[in-house]
């Protein structure tokens, strides 16, 4: 057996998903990323998820299309992107995922980019949110107030309010400031 070089390897056996992206489309990824993205009933294979649409590990088409334009509008200015987002396994189950990536072809941010894949479900267990409460929880975790969401929803800042309330029940948070450490995964 030929020794694998040393940068093939630090990407196969990274402790962190990775993937190479073209266009939003999986080129390669790595073993953790197919024990991440995996159904848990097969053994991991990265190969199994070349030339799949990254669409497929989102909760919906809709989010995959908003946090789409987020992460290409901050990519324009930088070139890189971070989140937390809900993302799906390819058994159907959601769980909290930390994002981050770097283009490699600044003119056209989503052309060529290294992305990385870390699941925070240990951190952050899931809550059954509808799509519009985890947009909510979202801008809420990026300290937008009840107006700013609104606005940027295109709701009033009132039925913000409302969202607001059913993530605290949910969460079992008294005050906004535990609720967002809950969503954000910090020791309370």
């Amino acid at each position: 057996m030929r020794p694998m070089p040393q940068t093939q390897l630090a990407f196969d056996h990274a402790p962190i998903g990775l993937a190479i992206l073209e266009d939003r489309i999986i080129r390669q990824c790595n073993l953790r990323f197919a024990e991440t993205f995996g159904d848990g009933a097969t053994a991991p294979d990265p190969s199994r998820f070349a030339g799949v649409p990254l669409a497929r590990f989102y909760p919906s088409i809709e989010e995959y299309r908003r946090i789409g334009e987020q992460g290409l509008c901050a990519m324009r200015k930088t070139g890189r992107y971070s989140d937390q987002r809900v993302m799906r396994r390819d058994g159907g189950a959601l769980f909290w995922c930390r994002v981050r990536g770097q283009s490699v072809t600044p003119d056209a941010p989503f052309s060529c980019g290294v992305w990385s894949f870390a699941d925070l479900s240990d951190e952050r267990p899931m809550v059954d949110l509808t799509t519009r409460e985890r947009e909510v929880a979202i801008l809420t975790c990026r300290g937008l107030t009840s107006k700013e969401i609104g606005h940027e929803l295109g709701l009033s800042y009132r039925t913000i309010e409302v969202y607001r309330a059913r993530l605290l029940d949910k969460f079992g948070a008294r005050k906004l400031a535990e609720l967002v450490a809950k969503l954000s995964g910090m020791p309370l």
